[in-house]
């Protein structure tokens, strides 16, 4: 006699909270003013209104930017204003940082709109393994709001959990 398989998984009352599908829509873009730098080391301010009033902007169209400077050098937070004025017209978000700080903005932006109360008192597993890169950032966000309503949170795949918090009795 043949015992029926069942799967446990899918039979067990835990939701997946899967953070890929808050992924931000749009193209990131990065300007680095490394590249304006005088001999790689001062930023002239001549140098960077020249830069902004040759620069082909409409190229940064819809797309989110990530303004920075990867080089060991002091740049004014004028210089970053003067950048992000530029793209105000042609780009979706600028923000100061790199690309992953732009990332981890848009994704706590997209989190905002969960409505986090249909997860009272269940059982949730974060998704760990995505197909597109999620920063930690939101991770940690999900388990902040998850918190104070979940019975339980755990992180990774529904057939193997690690756990993260559990409500106590």
């Amino acid at each position: 006699m043949e015992e029926e398989i069942v799967n446990r998984v899918t039979a067990s009352p835990l939701v997946t909270f899967n953070l890929e599908e808050y992924n931000p829509a749009g193209e990131i873009a990065e300007i680095d003013l490394k590249d304006i730098l005088f001999q790689g080391l001062i930023l002239r301010e001549k140098d960077l209104r020249d830069f902004i009033k040759t620069h082909d902007w409409s190229g940064y169209r819809d797309k989110n930017v990530a303004i920075f400077c990867s080089a060991d050098a002091v740049i004014p937070t004028w210089a970053y204003m003067l950048i992000g004025i530029a793209l105000q017209p042609f780009a979706g978000k600028t923000v100061f940082g790199s690309r992953n700080d732009l990332l981890a903005r848009l994704f706590e932006e997209k989190l905002q709109s969960v409505n986090w109360e249909q997860f009272q008192d269940k059982k949730v597993v974060i998704k760990g393994c995505s197909e597109v890169h999620v920063p930690e950032s939101a991770y940690l966000y999900a388990a902040a709001r998850l918190r104070p309503l979940a019975a339980s949170i755990m992180y990774g795949e529904p057939c193997s959990t690690v756990p993260l918090y559990k409500r106590p009795k």
